[in-house]
């Protein structure tokens, strides 16, 4: 791999990894997490738990359960990375980049449908630290292959 390559490659990596720690945190830390997004979607920190404790545990599940799928999706495309890209970069790019699609469309649709539009903003950011690599590598991927 060229060093740009490697460069925009290792950033996806860490980027898959930071989903995966990001998971993590979601099931492990539940109220740090419901903390992040009292202020995230309504400028304070505590309004979560502030709600009826049937409620809280209940939206404690739902965090729990994203967080999961968060961890495995930035476990298969650090696997991805890890493998596929090296013998197959563009189906490996197309499977990365569909995923990301496929999460981001969806989610930030249904976010600003139900006036969450914090939540729009911040699959945005995420979305484009992995687009960035992902447009570079798609430019190389293209050149470098027949």
């Amino acid at each position: 791999m060229q060093n740009r390559t490697k460069f925009w490659h290792g950033w996806l990596m860490v980027m898959s990894a930071a989903v995966m720690v990001f998971g993590s945190l979601m099931m492990l830390a539940p109220e740090l997490t419901r903390n992040l997004f009292s202020v995230l979607l309504y400028s304070a920190s505590g309004r979560i738990d502030g709600l009826d404790p049937e409620a809280v545990r209940y939206i404690t599940l739902a965090h729990g359960v994203l967080g999961a799928v968060m961890f495995a999706w930035g476990l298969a495309i650090f696997l991805i990375l890890s493998g596929v890209f090296r013998r197959e970069r563009r189906k490996a790019w197309n499977i990365i980049a569909l995923s990301l699609a496929a999460w981001y469309l969806p989610d930030t649709l249904f976010s600003l449908w139900t006036g969450f539009w914090q939540n729009a903003l911040l699959n945005t950011v995420l979305a484009a630290l992995f687009a960035l690599p992902l447009a570079v590598l798609h430019r190389r991927t293209e050149r470098e292959l027949p």
